[in-house]
């Protein structure tokens, strides 16, 4: 049992009287509000300080950003899923992330009104939901709590691929990752319009005492051979909204093109869209010019004119329904399932050249050395002088100008690219995080399977518009903070304690150290990656330092954001595709008085919580969505080169074996521990590694390893490999040696029976 501390005078509060009081605090609460209890000032917030530090790593309290509350409590609101009911027949919730190091899962007993609202749906059971709790009285893992939102009805129903049997009927091979039901039987007379090899929603039925559970046909979604369908497959699973309703289509077709009334006329200004070739909507241009003012030398004007989406999508309309419930748009490698309708997105708030578009833009002024000395936002109407892709932007500034380009060169993109390298100066000295994981796109054929996998260039074109666009991100941080307005920020919080703890024994394995007593901060991860640069662990610190990261999220408390080492930072730049900055423009219209269609005044900062969770969810939802179409795609793509060779790389280590994932293509794939070798194979968590009892033969996070396929499951994305490259062998624990060439057959496996699973996501 710890000690009774003393604090450092007796008007200080002890050590149980600081947790008592975060424990007993309404909501989340910080160092300030500390200090403002206790009436702490002076040099004695550096004990409070030092104080609270000392509770984080006993793991007595939980800090998220510069806020806290007591280790194993949950917050105000948030975020679970309705598990069950009770003997009593009440619902019972649970939080839907835990950390298991704080204790028992908490449970939530959900009271329902008296009297509901008529046409207000009731949650039930495998709903998620957003719900505002409170502690039972002395008891942290036990909660009441009311229900705020309903944010995914539970859908009683099964999605499969439908195989046709000889005798009539069907068997239902569920696609769900995480399915509890195994094959189902669809009796003939069932299987409604259902083909084999079809997508098909079913209903199961009762099941019997013997054989497997009975299933009913209950939609068509389409057919396995067809385009398109490996995404229908996550669509479905994951239950994100792909058909918009007819009032919300009608809406979108009622709107019209706005005039110049109310808006400062830049349509003279040259504006210029930079985007992928591929890219149908244009929401963001840009525009450079030196500063003419004599007490700015060397410095850049930078305009970023972002689509005015907020003069079309107004607060509490069909079309803002719609995108709050789907929160962002969906990318996939053969669809996109847009937040708003094309007539939105593609028409009238696409920044087509030498078309009159409403926009809101921002304007800043730049010193020589990339600082920002002021911005202002403006209403305005422009025009893009023209629609360029990221490399043919770049092929100009290398020297290689096309017939568009040629004319733009020297008074568009070379101040462009000027106003790039000061500002690059400012970025260099705020330090983000640097992380080289070189990201895969997949280029389909006209059916729909995977014609190539590559990795495209990293050009300077795409650095100087992500530029950009944070610059103007702050910048509306910024304004609504100075407004005192409230707004939904995008924060990224610093790495926990423990996640720290564990990069630092990994480093240790290869033989560096990770200071002690340092403030953590990005910069500190870029002094790791530099010190490993061109060496073979480059890769796999990189994975590990990209694993010791917290998930980027919105949110109406803002604790900054890490990785990009900013104080403030809230997204502006993409009303388009992500609600987040839907509600930002709306919060600038009303707090710059550019308007009347702006955030309304008595919005608080618990309905921007409450939007904030559910939106962080629909990007959790979408990028879990987008990956598992990609896997599913190249397993289709490899599923006729069984017992091909391949290199990899180890891309995660559990204790039921090793995680690969291929060079060509980037597919990851699973090798079972018990098929390595003839060893037992022990899982060493901290050296993220896999060592052989009896040989020390070792494979670790990040090795290079050679692979044979062994087994594709298309329908699941997943894969099965097995070891044909040697570990590496060290008289140390956790092999820091070198990898042995492989010489003659690998030892015979220990017999287990292994299939293809469900891929583990790390």
């Amino acid at each position: 049992m710890a000690k009774r501390s003393k604090p450092a005078h007796p008007s200080l509060p002890s050590r149980e009287d600081l947790v008592a009081f975060i424990a007993k605090a309404p909501g989340k609460i910080g160092k300030r509000e500390i200090a403002q209890a206790f009436n702490i000032k002076g040099g004695d917030k550096i004990w409070l300080k030092q104080m609270l530090k000392d509770l984080e790593v006993e793991g007595v309290v939980d800090r998220r950003g510069k806020t806290m509350h007591k280790a194993g409590q949950l917050p105000p609101v948030v975020l679970a899923d309705i598990k069950r009911r009770d003997e009593d027949g009440e619902l019972i919730a649970e939080p839907a992330e835990w950390d298991e190091e704080h204790g028992p899962i908490p449970t939530i007993l959900v009271t329902l009104p008296r009297k509901p609202q008529r046409g207000q749906p009731t949650p039930g059971v495998n709903d998620r939901v957003l719900i505002r709790v409170s502690p039972l009285k002395n008891d942290i893992h036990h909660y009441t709590g009311r229900v705020v939102k309903i944010l995914e009805k539970h859908r009683a129903q099964v999605l499969g691929i439908f195989h046709s049997l000889p005798e009539g009927g069907a068997r239902l091979v569920p696609v769900e990752k995480k399915s509890r039901e195994r094959e189902l039987i669809i009796r003939p007379g069932d299987e409604g319009e259902a083909k084999d090899g079809d997508l098909v929603a079913v209903t199961v039925l009762k099941a019997g005492r013997f054989g497997l559970p009975h299933a009913k046909v209950k939609e068509r979604l389409g057919s396995l051979a067809s385009e398109k369908a490996v995404s229908l497959i996550a669509i479905h699973a994951h239950g994100i909204p792909n058909v918009f309703g007819k009032d919300v289509l009608a809406e979108a077709e009622k709107a019209e093109h706005l005039g110049l009334e109310g808006r400062e006329d830049w349509r003279d200004m040259p504006l210029v869209t930079i985007d992928p070739p591929d890219a149908k909507d244009h929401d963001d241009a840009v525009h450079a010019v030196r500063d003419e003012n004599p007490d700015n030398p060397g410095g850049f004007i930078v305009t970023v004119a972002i689509a005015d989406v907020a003069a079309y999508v107004r607060p509490g309309t069909a079309l803002d329904r719609e995108a709050v419930e789907r929160g962002n748009s969906v990318y996939f490698p053969d669809r996109v399932v847009p937040m708003l309708p094309e007539r939105i997105s593609n028409d009238l708030c696409s920044l087509r050249p030498h078309v009159p578009r409403p926009a809101l833009a921002v304007r800043m002024v730049l010193d020589a050395e990339g600082r920002k000395k002021h911005h202002s936002f403006h209403r305005v109407m422009m025009r893009s002088a023209a629609k360029l892709s990221y490399s043919q932007a770049q092929a100009a500034i290398d020297g290689r100008p096309d017939e568009i380009t040629g004319s733009l060169l020297d008074a568009i993109l070379r101040p462009l690219w000027a106003a790039f390298d000061v500002a690059k100066k400012a970025r260099d000295i705020r330090g983000p995080l640097f992380l080289d994981l070189p990201e895969r796109k997949i280029v389909l054929k006209p059916d729909g399977t995977v014609d190539r996998v590559f990795v495209p260039e990293r050009l300077e074109a795409h650095k100087l518009i992500e530029e950009f666009m944070i610059l103007a991100n702050v910048a509306a941080a910024e304004t609504l903070e100075k407004a005192g307005f409230e707004l939904i920020y995008r924060v990224h919080d610093e790495p926990s304690l423990e996640k720290m703890r564990a990069l630092s024994e990994v480093l240790a394995s290869i033989g560096l150290k990770l200071p002690k007593g340092n403030v953590v901060k990005p910069e500190l991860f870029n002094r790791i990656l530099g010190s490993v640069e061109g060496t073979e662990n480059q890769l796999f610190i990189n994975e590990v330092v990209l694993r010791s990261q917290s998930q980027a999220e919105y949110s109406a408390e803002n604790y900054g954001h890490f990785g990009l080492n900013l104080r403030r930072y809230a997204h502006f730049t993409s009303p388009i595709r992500r609600y987040a900055d839907l509600v930002v423009h709306r919060a600038l219209i009303t707090a710059m008085k550019l308007g009347k269609d702006g955030l309304s005044h008595d919005t608080t900062r618990q309905e921007l919580a409450e939007i904030a969770s559910r939106i962080s969810m629909s990007e959790r939802r979408a990028m879990a969505a987008e990956r598992e179409t990609i896997d599913r795609l190249i397993a289709h793509h490899l599923a006729d080169r069984i017992g091909s060779s391949f290199d990899g790389q180890v891309s995660g280590v559990t204790k039921a074996g090793l995680f690969v994932k291929l060079d060509e293509t980037g597919a990851d794939g699973f090798i079972p521990a018990g098929t390595i070798g003839a060893d037992y194979y022990r899982f060493e968590e901290g050296n993220h590694a896999l060592r052989g009892e009896r040989t020390g033969e070792t494979f670790r996070l990040g090795d290079k390893v050679r692979v044979k396929l062994v087994e594709a499951a298309p329908v699941a994305g997943a894969l099965r490999f097995e070891i044909l490259s040697e570990g590496r062998y060290s008289g140390k624990r956790g092999g820091g040696g070198k990898l042995r060439a492989k010489s003659g057959p690998r030892p015979a496996a220990r017999k287990t029976k292994t299939k293809v699973k469900s891929k583990h996501r790390r």
